[in-house]
Protein backbone atom coordinates (compact mmCIF):
# COMPACT_ATOMS: atom_id res chain seq x y z
CA UNK A 1 0.00 0.00 0.00
CA UNK A 2 1.44 3.36 -1.05
CA UNK A 3 1.89 6.05 1.62
CA UNK A 4 -0.12 9.21 1.12
CA UNK A 5 1.98 12.35 1.34
CA UNK A 6 0.81 14.92 3.86
CA UNK A 7 -0.45 18.14 2.28
CA UNK A 8 2.17 20.87 2.14
CA UNK A 9 1.81 23.55 4.76
CA UNK A 10 0.44 26.78 3.38
CA UNK A 11 3.12 29.39 2.75
CA UNK A 12 2.87 32.17 5.36
CA UNK A 13 1.94 35.52 3.86
CA UNK A 14 3.33 38.98 4.06
CA UNK A 15 0.87 40.66 6.41
CA UNK A 16 0.29 44.36 5.80
CA UNK A 17 -1.18 45.89 8.95
CA UNK A 18 -3.09 48.88 7.64
CA UNK A 19 -5.16 49.04 4.46
CA UNK A 20 -4.73 52.69 3.57
CA UNK A 21 -2.77 54.17 0.67
CA UNK A 22 0.56 53.08 2.19
CA UNK A 23 -0.69 49.52 2.63
CA UNK A 24 -2.06 49.28 -0.90
CA UNK A 25 1.09 50.72 -2.46
CA UNK A 26 3.24 48.29 -0.47
CA UNK A 27 1.23 45.32 -1.73
CA UNK A 28 1.63 46.57 -5.30
CA UNK A 29 5.35 47.16 -4.83
CA UNK A 30 5.87 43.71 -3.28
CA UNK A 31 4.59 42.22 -6.53
CA UNK A 32 6.73 44.63 -8.57
CA UNK A 33 9.79 43.60 -6.53
CA UNK A 34 9.20 39.92 -7.25
CA UNK A 35 7.33 38.59 -4.21
CA UNK A 36 4.98 35.89 -5.52
CA UNK A 37 3.81 34.55 -2.18
CA UNK A 38 0.52 35.39 -0.45
CA UNK A 39 -0.23 38.90 0.84
CA UNK A 40 -2.91 39.81 3.39
CA UNK A 41 -3.99 43.42 4.03
CA UNK A 42 -5.76 44.11 7.32
CA UNK A 43 -7.54 47.44 7.79
CA UNK A 44 -9.88 48.77 10.45
CA UNK A 45 -12.01 50.85 8.07
CA UNK A 46 -14.67 49.07 5.99
CA UNK A 47 -13.60 50.92 2.85
CA UNK A 48 -11.00 50.10 0.23
CA UNK A 49 -8.00 52.49 0.36
CA UNK A 50 -8.83 56.06 -0.60
CA UNK A 51 -7.17 59.42 -1.16
CA UNK A 52 -7.22 61.46 2.07
CA UNK A 53 -6.14 65.01 1.02
CA UNK A 54 -9.48 65.83 -0.68
CA UNK A 55 -11.32 65.12 2.61
CA UNK A 56 -10.56 68.66 3.78
CA UNK A 57 -10.94 70.24 0.34
CA UNK A 58 -12.86 68.98 -2.72
CA UNK A 59 -14.84 66.23 -1.01
CA UNK A 60 -15.69 68.45 1.95
CA UNK A 61 -16.86 71.19 -0.40
CA UNK A 62 -18.98 68.72 -2.40
CA UNK A 63 -16.91 69.15 -5.56
CA UNK A 64 -15.92 65.47 -5.48
CA UNK A 65 -17.92 62.46 -4.32
CA UNK A 66 -16.49 60.34 -1.55
CA UNK A 67 -16.71 57.32 -3.84
CA UNK A 68 -14.42 58.97 -6.35
CA UNK A 69 -11.60 59.03 -3.78
CA UNK A 70 -11.16 55.24 -3.80
CA UNK A 71 -7.90 54.02 -5.34
CA UNK A 72 -8.15 51.45 -8.12
CA UNK A 73 -5.74 48.61 -7.22
CA UNK A 74 -3.42 47.40 -9.93
CA UNK A 75 -4.05 44.05 -11.59
CA UNK A 76 -0.92 42.68 -9.92
CA UNK A 77 -2.67 42.60 -6.54
CA UNK A 78 -5.86 40.90 -7.72
CA UNK A 79 -4.93 37.84 -5.64
CA UNK A 80 -4.27 39.81 -2.45
CA UNK A 81 -6.54 38.94 0.47
CA UNK A 82 -8.33 41.87 2.09
CA UNK A 83 -9.47 41.84 5.73
CA UNK A 84 -11.38 45.12 5.92
CA UNK A 85 -13.23 46.25 9.03
CA UNK A 86 -10.66 44.30 11.05
CA UNK A 87 -8.01 45.74 13.32
CA UNK A 88 -4.62 44.36 14.31
CA UNK A 89 -4.49 44.59 18.11
CA UNK A 90 -1.19 42.89 18.97
CA UNK A 91 1.98 41.45 17.48
CA UNK A 92 4.58 38.96 18.65
CA UNK A 93 7.61 39.67 16.51
CA UNK A 94 9.60 36.75 17.91
CA UNK A 95 6.87 34.26 16.99
CA UNK A 96 5.97 36.14 13.81
CA UNK A 97 2.28 36.45 14.59
CA UNK A 98 -0.31 39.22 14.72
CA UNK A 99 -3.58 39.10 16.62
CA UNK A 100 -6.80 40.56 15.22
CA UNK A 101 -9.69 42.18 17.07
CA UNK A 102 -11.94 39.24 16.15
CA UNK A 103 -9.64 36.93 18.12
CA UNK A 104 -7.94 35.46 15.08
CA UNK A 105 -4.19 35.11 14.63
CA UNK A 106 -2.09 35.38 11.47
CA UNK A 107 1.40 33.94 11.11
CA UNK A 108 3.55 35.92 8.73
CA UNK A 109 6.70 35.57 6.67
CA UNK A 110 7.06 39.33 6.57
CA UNK A 111 5.25 42.14 8.37
CA UNK A 112 4.52 45.66 7.17
CA UNK A 113 3.50 48.27 9.76
CA UNK A 114 1.19 50.64 7.87
CA UNK A 115 -1.40 51.51 10.51
CA UNK A 116 -0.91 55.24 10.11
CA UNK A 117 -2.32 57.93 12.34
CA UNK A 118 -5.58 58.89 14.00
CA UNK A 119 -6.86 62.37 14.80
CA UNK A 120 -5.83 63.80 18.14
CA UNK A 121 -8.69 65.06 20.32
CA UNK A 122 -8.58 67.85 22.89
CA UNK A 123 -8.95 66.58 26.48
CA UNK A 124 -11.10 69.55 27.45
CA UNK A 125 -14.37 69.48 29.38
CA UNK A 126 -17.64 70.05 27.58
CA UNK A 127 -20.07 68.34 25.19
CA UNK A 128 -18.82 66.19 22.30
CA UNK A 129 -21.72 66.75 19.88
CA UNK A 130 -20.88 69.36 17.28
CA UNK A 131 -17.14 68.69 17.51
CA UNK A 132 -15.52 67.16 14.42
CA UNK A 133 -12.19 65.86 13.15
CA UNK A 134 -11.08 65.29 9.55
CA UNK A 135 -9.17 62.05 9.17
CA UNK A 136 -11.52 59.47 7.64
CA UNK A 137 -14.35 59.37 5.12
CA UNK A 138 -16.79 59.05 8.03
CA UNK A 139 -15.31 62.18 9.62
CA UNK A 140 -15.61 64.17 6.41
CA UNK A 141 -19.20 63.03 5.77
CA UNK A 142 -20.24 64.21 9.21
CA UNK A 143 -18.50 67.55 8.86
CA UNK A 144 -19.88 68.17 5.38
CA UNK A 145 -23.41 67.61 6.68
CA UNK A 146 -22.76 70.09 9.49
CA UNK A 147 -21.33 72.71 7.13
CA UNK A 148 -24.19 72.28 4.66
CA UNK A 149 -26.29 74.58 6.80
CA UNK A 150 -25.19 78.08 5.66
CA UNK A 151 -24.87 80.97 8.05
CA UNK A 152 -23.25 78.98 10.83
CA UNK A 153 -20.41 79.99 13.11
CA UNK A 154 -17.41 77.71 12.66
CA UNK A 155 -14.42 77.51 14.98
CA UNK A 156 -11.41 75.59 13.71
CA UNK A 157 -8.95 74.66 16.45
CA UNK A 158 -5.50 74.37 14.93
CA UNK A 159 -4.14 76.51 12.10
CA UNK A 160 -1.98 73.89 10.41
CA UNK A 161 -2.48 72.41 6.95
CA UNK A 162 -5.81 70.74 7.62
CA UNK A 163 -7.12 73.56 9.81
CA UNK A 164 -6.41 76.22 7.19
CA UNK A 165 -7.93 74.09 4.43
CA UNK A 166 -11.08 73.47 6.45
CA UNK A 167 -11.38 77.16 7.34
CA UNK A 168 -11.20 78.11 3.67
CA UNK A 169 -13.72 75.44 2.67
CA UNK A 170 -16.16 76.40 5.45
CA UNK A 171 -16.11 80.01 4.31
CA UNK A 172 -16.72 78.98 0.70
CA UNK A 173 -19.71 76.87 1.82
CA UNK A 174 -21.41 79.90 3.31
CA UNK A 175 -20.40 80.02 6.96
CA UNK A 176 -21.17 83.41 8.49
CA UNK A 177 -18.07 83.36 10.68
CA UNK A 178 -14.94 81.23 10.57
CA UNK A 179 -12.36 81.60 13.33
CA UNK A 180 -9.10 79.65 13.48
CA UNK A 181 -7.53 79.22 16.92
CA UNK A 182 -3.91 78.28 17.45
CA UNK A 183 -1.40 78.55 20.32
CA UNK A 184 1.35 79.61 17.90
CA UNK A 185 1.75 83.24 16.77
CA UNK A 186 1.17 82.48 13.07
CA UNK A 187 -0.63 79.81 11.03
CA UNK A 188 1.60 76.97 9.82
CA UNK A 189 4.69 78.72 11.16
CA UNK A 190 6.24 75.42 12.24
CA UNK A 191 6.67 73.84 8.79
CA UNK A 192 6.81 77.08 6.78
CA UNK A 193 8.68 79.64 8.87
CA UNK A 194 7.76 83.26 9.58
CA UNK A 195 7.99 84.74 6.07
CA UNK A 196 5.48 82.37 4.47
CA UNK A 197 3.30 82.16 7.58
CA UNK A 198 2.81 85.93 7.62
CA UNK A 199 1.89 85.92 3.93
CA UNK A 200 -0.53 83.05 4.52
CA UNK A 201 -2.18 84.86 7.44
CA UNK A 202 -2.68 87.96 5.31
CA UNK A 203 -4.29 85.98 2.49
CA UNK A 204 -6.73 84.25 4.84
CA UNK A 205 -7.69 87.43 6.67
CA UNK A 206 -8.33 89.29 3.40
CA UNK A 207 -10.75 86.52 2.44
CA UNK A 208 -12.65 86.67 5.72
CA UNK A 209 -11.12 84.10 8.06
CA UNK A 210 -10.61 85.37 11.59
CA UNK A 211 -7.73 84.23 13.78
CA UNK A 212 -7.19 83.87 17.51
CA UNK A 213 -3.45 83.26 17.65
CA UNK A 214 -1.36 82.61 20.73
CA UNK A 215 -4.55 81.26 22.29
CA UNK A 216 -5.20 78.06 24.25
CA UNK A 217 -8.54 76.24 24.32
CA UNK A 218 -9.56 75.20 27.83
CA UNK A 219 -13.11 73.96 27.37
CA UNK A 220 -16.37 73.88 25.46
CA UNK A 221 -19.73 75.39 26.36
CA UNK A 222 -23.11 73.84 25.75
CA UNK A 223 -25.46 71.23 27.18
CA UNK A 224 -26.03 68.35 24.77
CA UNK A 225 -23.94 69.93 21.98
CA UNK A 226 -21.22 72.54 21.72
CA UNK A 227 -22.24 76.20 21.52
CA UNK A 228 -18.95 77.89 22.33
CA UNK A 229 -15.19 77.44 22.62
CA UNK A 230 -13.60 78.72 25.83
CA UNK A 231 -10.10 80.21 25.66
CA UNK A 232 -7.57 80.49 28.47
CA UNK A 233 -8.11 84.25 28.81
CA UNK A 234 -11.84 83.73 29.39
CA UNK A 235 -12.95 84.61 25.87
CA UNK A 236 -15.81 82.49 24.54
CA UNK A 237 -16.09 82.04 20.78
CA UNK A 238 -19.67 81.28 19.76
CA UNK A 239 -19.76 78.13 17.65
CA UNK A 240 -22.32 76.01 15.81
CA UNK A 241 -19.59 73.75 14.41
CA UNK A 242 -16.17 73.03 15.92
CA UNK A 243 -13.36 71.31 14.03
CA UNK A 244 -10.46 69.92 16.05
CA UNK A 245 -7.39 69.94 13.85
CA UNK A 246 -4.75 69.57 16.55
CA UNK A 247 -2.45 66.96 15.11
CA UNK A 248 -2.45 63.21 15.05
CA UNK A 249 -1.52 60.17 17.12
CA UNK A 250 0.44 57.23 15.73
CA UNK A 251 -1.41 53.90 15.78
CA UNK A 252 1.40 51.90 17.36
CA UNK A 253 -0.28 50.32 20.39
CA UNK A 254 -0.47 46.93 18.66
CA UNK A 255 3.34 46.82 18.60
CA UNK A 256 3.74 47.32 22.35
CA UNK A 257 5.78 44.71 24.19
CA UNK A 258 8.29 44.04 21.41
CA UNK A 259 11.09 46.28 22.62
CA UNK A 260 10.62 48.84 19.85
CA UNK A 261 11.08 52.61 19.97
CA UNK A 262 7.49 53.86 19.57
CA UNK A 263 7.98 57.34 21.04
CA UNK A 264 6.90 58.99 17.78
CA UNK A 265 5.64 56.46 15.31
CA UNK A 266 7.81 53.42 14.59
CA UNK A 267 11.57 53.99 14.53
CA UNK A 268 13.28 52.36 11.53
CA UNK A 269 16.78 52.16 10.11
CA UNK A 270 17.84 53.70 6.81
CA UNK A 271 16.08 50.87 4.97
CA UNK A 272 12.77 51.14 6.86
CA UNK A 273 13.47 47.95 8.83
CA UNK A 274 12.07 47.89 12.35
CA UNK A 275 13.96 46.92 15.50
CA UNK A 276 16.85 45.34 13.62
CA UNK A 277 14.49 42.74 12.15
CA UNK A 278 14.85 42.08 8.41
CA UNK A 279 11.32 40.66 8.21
CA UNK A 280 9.53 43.75 9.61
CA UNK A 281 9.29 47.13 7.86
CA UNK A 282 7.27 50.30 8.42
CA UNK A 283 5.72 52.53 5.75
CA UNK A 284 3.68 55.71 5.48
CA UNK A 285 3.35 58.42 8.09
CA UNK A 286 3.82 55.95 10.95
CA UNK A 287 7.46 55.37 9.93
CA UNK A 288 10.17 57.47 11.63
CA UNK A 289 13.19 57.09 9.39
CA UNK A 290 16.54 58.78 8.69
CA UNK A 291 16.55 60.44 5.27
CA UNK A 292 19.97 60.02 3.69
CA UNK A 293 19.26 63.06 1.55
CA UNK A 294 19.69 65.29 4.60
CA UNK A 295 21.23 63.64 7.69
CA UNK A 296 21.02 60.75 10.14
CA UNK A 297 18.11 62.11 12.21
CA UNK A 298 15.01 59.93 12.14
CA UNK A 299 11.80 61.87 11.49
CA UNK A 300 8.18 61.09 10.62
CA UNK A 301 6.91 62.84 7.50
CA UNK A 302 3.16 63.29 6.99
CA UNK A 303 3.25 64.26 3.32
CA UNK A 304 1.22 62.77 0.48
CA UNK A 305 4.31 61.48 -1.33
CA UNK A 306 5.64 59.45 1.60
CA UNK A 307 3.25 56.45 1.43
CA UNK A 308 4.33 55.69 -2.14
CA UNK A 309 8.02 56.43 -1.52
CA UNK A 310 8.23 54.30 1.60
CA UNK A 311 6.19 51.49 0.03
CA UNK A 312 8.54 51.18 -2.92
CA UNK A 313 11.69 51.07 -0.80
CA UNK A 314 10.33 48.85 1.98
CA UNK A 315 8.89 46.35 -0.50
CA UNK A 316 12.25 45.98 -2.25
CA UNK A 317 14.05 45.51 1.06
CA UNK A 318 11.53 43.00 2.41
CA UNK A 319 11.38 41.03 -0.83
CA UNK A 320 15.17 40.83 -0.99
CA UNK A 321 15.18 39.29 2.49
CA UNK A 322 12.32 36.88 1.89
CA UNK A 323 13.62 35.64 -1.47
CA UNK A 324 17.33 35.64 -0.59
CA UNK A 325 18.23 37.94 -3.45
CA UNK A 326 20.66 40.12 -1.46
CA UNK A 327 24.36 40.38 -2.09
CA UNK A 328 25.49 38.40 0.95
CA UNK A 329 27.18 41.53 2.27
CA UNK A 330 25.37 41.31 5.57
CA UNK A 331 22.65 43.77 4.69
CA UNK A 332 20.65 41.31 2.62
CA UNK A 333 19.73 44.09 0.20
CA UNK A 334 21.06 45.73 -2.92
CA UNK A 335 19.33 49.10 -2.70
CA UNK A 336 20.66 52.46 -1.60
CA UNK A 337 19.65 53.91 1.79
CA UNK A 338 16.26 55.60 1.69
CA UNK A 339 16.53 59.21 0.46
CA UNK A 340 13.11 60.52 -0.66
CA UNK A 341 12.31 64.08 -1.68
CA UNK A 342 9.23 65.00 0.40
CA UNK A 343 6.46 66.72 -1.55
CA UNK A 344 3.21 68.33 -0.48
CA UNK A 345 0.63 70.80 -1.64
CA UNK A 346 -2.25 72.52 0.10
CA UNK A 347 -5.16 74.22 -1.69
CA UNK A 348 -6.70 77.05 0.31
CA UNK A 349 -9.25 79.53 -1.07
CA UNK A 350 -8.02 80.35 -4.58
CA UNK A 351 -4.31 79.76 -4.00
CA UNK A 352 -1.98 76.82 -3.49
CA UNK A 353 1.00 76.08 -1.30
CA UNK A 354 3.43 73.79 -3.14
CA UNK A 355 6.54 72.37 -1.52
CA UNK A 356 9.45 70.18 -2.54
CA UNK A 357 12.13 69.06 -0.11
CA UNK A 358 12.41 69.75 3.61
CA UNK A 359 11.81 73.46 4.23
CA UNK A 360 11.63 72.92 8.00
CA UNK A 361 15.37 72.15 7.95
CA UNK A 362 16.27 75.49 6.35
CA UNK A 363 14.24 78.08 8.22
CA UNK A 364 17.32 79.96 9.42
CA UNK A 365 18.14 80.95 5.84
CA UNK A 366 15.03 81.69 3.78
CA UNK A 367 15.42 83.58 0.51
CA UNK A 368 12.81 84.87 -1.93
CA UNK A 369 13.69 83.16 -5.22
CA UNK A 370 10.90 84.63 -7.33
CA UNK A 371 8.05 87.12 -6.93
CA UNK A 372 7.20 89.20 -3.86
CA UNK A 373 5.73 88.18 -0.47
CA UNK A 374 3.04 90.80 -1.00
CA UNK A 375 1.78 88.70 -3.90
CA UNK A 376 2.64 85.35 -5.41
CA UNK A 377 6.16 84.23 -4.59
CA UNK A 378 8.61 81.37 -4.27
CA UNK A 379 10.86 80.90 -1.22
CA UNK A 380 14.00 78.80 -0.96
CA UNK A 381 15.11 77.23 2.32
CA UNK A 382 18.83 76.68 2.88
CA UNK A 383 20.92 74.82 5.43
CA UNK A 384 24.67 75.49 5.50
CA UNK A 385 24.26 77.32 2.19
CA UNK A 386 22.62 74.33 0.49
CA UNK A 387 19.08 74.48 -0.86
CA UNK A 388 17.02 71.91 1.07
CA UNK A 389 13.49 72.94 0.14
CA UNK A 390 11.30 75.31 -1.85
CA UNK A 391 7.75 76.50 -1.15
CA UNK A 392 5.54 78.52 -3.46
CA UNK A 393 2.48 80.50 -2.47
CA UNK A 394 0.12 81.65 -5.19
CA UNK A 395 -1.31 80.50 -8.50
CA UNK A 396 -0.35 77.94 -11.10
CA UNK A 397 2.67 79.82 -12.45
CA UNK A 398 4.21 80.02 -8.98
CA UNK A 399 3.65 76.30 -8.40
CA UNK A 400 5.33 75.63 -11.74
CA UNK A 401 8.31 77.72 -10.61
CA UNK A 402 8.61 75.53 -7.52
CA UNK A 403 8.43 72.39 -9.64
CA UNK A 404 11.39 73.59 -11.71
CA UNK A 405 13.55 73.43 -8.59
CA UNK A 406 12.61 69.79 -8.00
CA UNK A 407 15.28 68.56 -10.42
CA UNK A 408 17.91 70.65 -8.63
CA UNK A 409 16.93 69.19 -5.28
CA UNK A 410 16.92 65.63 -6.64
CA UNK A 411 20.34 66.07 -8.20
CA UNK A 412 22.02 66.97 -4.93
CA UNK A 413 24.13 64.20 -3.38
CA UNK A 414 22.82 62.54 -0.25
CA UNK A 415 24.43 63.60 3.02
CA UNK A 416 23.30 60.95 5.50
CA UNK A 417 25.63 58.32 6.87
CA UNK A 418 25.74 55.19 4.75
CA UNK A 419 24.66 57.11 1.65
CA UNK A 420 27.94 56.35 -0.06
CA UNK A 421 30.77 53.97 0.45
CA UNK A 422 28.78 51.67 2.73
CA UNK A 423 27.43 48.21 1.98
CA UNK A 424 24.98 48.17 -0.89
Amino acid sequence: MNAVAAPAAAEPPVVVAGASMAGLRTAEQLRAAGWRGPVVLVGDEPHMPYNRPPLSKEALAGDASFGSLTFLPRASVADVRWRLGTRVVAADLDRRTVTLDDGGTLTYAGLVAATGMRARRLPCPGPRRGRHTVRTVADARGLRAALARPGGRVVVIGAGFIGCEVAATALALGAAEVTAVDPLPLPMVGPLGELLAKALLDRHERRGVRFALGAQVTGFEGDDRVTGVVLADGTVLAADVVVESVGSVANTEWLDGNGLDLTDGVLTDEHLRVGGRPDVVAVGDIARFPNARYDEVARRVEHWSIPTDTAKHAARVLTAHLTGTGTGSGTGITVEPFAPLPTFWSDQHDFRLQSFGAPALGQDDVRVLDGDPAGDFLAGFHRDGRLVGVVSLGGRSTSAAAARHRAELLAQPALGAGSSGGPK
